[in-house]
């Protein structure tokens, strides 16, 4: 795809956002060959981008809000800044990617490959990170408390301060400062530690054996803390 049409595309895409879809054309770019475009700064919000080649392009700025790009290729893409919130980017290749920056809040990276990205002060804010590979990336600097990080791969991962992923238990269990993940109920250590009986319950058939153990993890990565009284009064019986 030569820059003239590449122009006219963004040109038609851009009168069909502000028209709210009334005037002008969504970008389809399903598989388009976008290795050489000059994408920086471009508005692309919900466009379809799924299975592109955006391999190594500049895309620094870009709104990409929303946008499908499911199994795109952007290995080695500088994304840096970009706007990603909400978009589809299952199955997508960002090995060595530039992240740094970028907004990725409620976006899907489900089964993406992120080997050696840096995402560095990446907004993570309920991204669905779940069975992506994240080994060898960059994640300093960015809060993970709200972010699904079931059956990622974290081999060699720079991991943020006071994080921690818990493998081999009966949950998933993930900590990140004083907020702990287990399964799909995230609260704070203080609040693990108050919680009724019949909270425990409410979670689940299984939780009342594993509570006690769940304390114990908590105990050891965010520091000892009390048991609510009714867990001790069973311990004791």
């Amino acid at each position: 795809m030569n820059s003239n049409e590449m122009n006219e595309i963004l040109e038609k895409h851009e009168i069909w956002i502000f028209s709210r879809g009334k005037n002008g054309e969504k970008a389809d770019l399903r598989n388009a060959k976008l290795e050489d475009a000059e994408l920086s700064g471009v508005n692309l919000r919900s466009a379809n981008l799924r299975g592109a080649d955006l391999g190594g392009v500049d895309l620094r700025g870009a709104d990409l809000n929303d946008a499908d790009l499911r199994g795109a290729n952007l290995r080695g893409s500088n994304l840096r800044g970009a706007d990603l919130r909400g978009a589809n980017l299952r199955g997508a290749d960002l090995r060595e990617a530039n992240l740094r920056g970028t907004d990725l809040k409620s976006a899907s990276l489900k089964g993406a490959d992120l080997k050696g990205s840096d995402l560095k002060g990446a907004d993570l804010d309920y991204t669905d990170l779940s069975s992506a590979d994240l080994s060898n990336a960059d994640l300093r600097g960015v809060d993970l408390n709200n972010a699904d990080l079931q059956d990622i791969n974290l081999t060699s991962t720079d991991l943020p301060e006071s994080t921690f992923i818990i493998f081999g238990e009966k949950y998933f269990i993930s900590i990140c400062g004083d907020y702990v993940r287990v399964g799909c109920e995230v609260h704070s250590a203080s609040e693990w530690r108050q919680f009724s009986k019949q909270n425990i319950i409410d979670m689940g058939d299984d939780w009342l054996k594993f509570y006690s153990r769940l304390l114990d993890i908590i105990d050891f990565y965010c520091g000892k803390g009390e048991r609510p009284e009714w867990l001790k009064e069973e311990n004791n019986d």
